[in-house]
């Protein structure tokens, strides 16, 4: 009788300690999953990224992608995320100076601008093709909210174009947007991050031409820790690992370079 309540009572305690770890299973699967703002132009290669993290730590990375002034305007509004990747510094600095951050935003990677097509239309002489009466739409991402649009406005003023060939222009919310007009065929030509070539999501044969770096503005993309993560260990592993050798590698892979 005397065992029989003993085993009664050692049944009620596995019960109980059942139920908790049930109970606190989604909080602990909750707190090795982390919330990545992801600029658009990082689409393709955040995906190789996440794989290898994960690989590495243990730790899934919910990526949240888009262009880079409007993950700002929503990490501002509250949105919940624990890192910040963008394609530029301004934002991130933004984000640290108005106190969103929990330190200063550093760079991870430069990022290469490319005038790009579905058509083989020959890129020697781009400047003369974008004024052709071949050309009738050309894919640029918003330049208020996106980086690379804002470097591809740069080359075409500095070019003494961007007036001329302004009618012609269409605007992608983001790159990733411009991407798929280039991809489908929605625009002719169009100014992209050479990380597109690489993504294996692409399937498109697609012709294109690195644009001189000497006239835009280095594209230095900086990423920083977010409020909502603060003592948060998988976000800052995250943070470290984007400075990793292992990580600098596959965004080498997809035509970024090293600061």
């Amino acid at each position: 009788m005397g065992l029989n309540l003993f085993q009664h009572k050692k049944y009620l305690v596995k019960t109980v300690w059942l139920c908790l770890a049930c109970l606190l299973l989604p909080f602990l699967t909750l707190a090795q999953t982390i919330k990545v703002a992801v600029a658009a132009n990082l689409q393709g290669v955040i995906k190789v990224l996440q794989e290898d993290f994960t690989q590495k730590t243990g730790t899934q990375i919910e990526p949240i992608v888009g262009a880079s002034g409007n993950l700002t305007n929503q990490i501002k509004n509250g949105a919940p995320f624990d890192v910040f990747l963008s394609a530029d510094m301004a934002f991130p600095e933004n984000l640290y100076k108005a106190g969103f951050s929990t330190g200063k935003p550093i760079i991870y990677a430069l990022g290469s601008l490319i005038i790009c097509s579905n058509q083989n239309l020959g890129f020697n002489h781009w400047e003369q093709l974008l004024q052709s009466n071949s050309i009738t739409k050309i894919a640029i991402a918003n330049p208020a909210t996106a980086p690379y649009g804002k470097a591809a406005t740069e080359v075409l003023e500095r070019k003494g174009i961007l007036q001329k060939i302004q009618p012609k222009i269409v605007y992608g919310e983001s790159i990733a947007q411009v991407n798929i007009y280039l991809t489908t065929g929605v625009a002719t030509v169009g100014f992209t991050t050479e990380a597109l070539i690489s993504d294996a999501a692409n399937k498109q044969q697609l012709y294109w031409k690195k644009i001189d770096a000497a006239d835009y503005q280095p594209i230095e993309q900086g990423m920083v820790i977010l409020k909502h993560a603060t003592k948060n260990i998988q976000a800052e592993q995250f943070f470290k690992y984007m400075q990793s050798a292992s990580a600098r590698t596959i965004l080498k892979k997809y035509g970024y370079r090293n600061k």
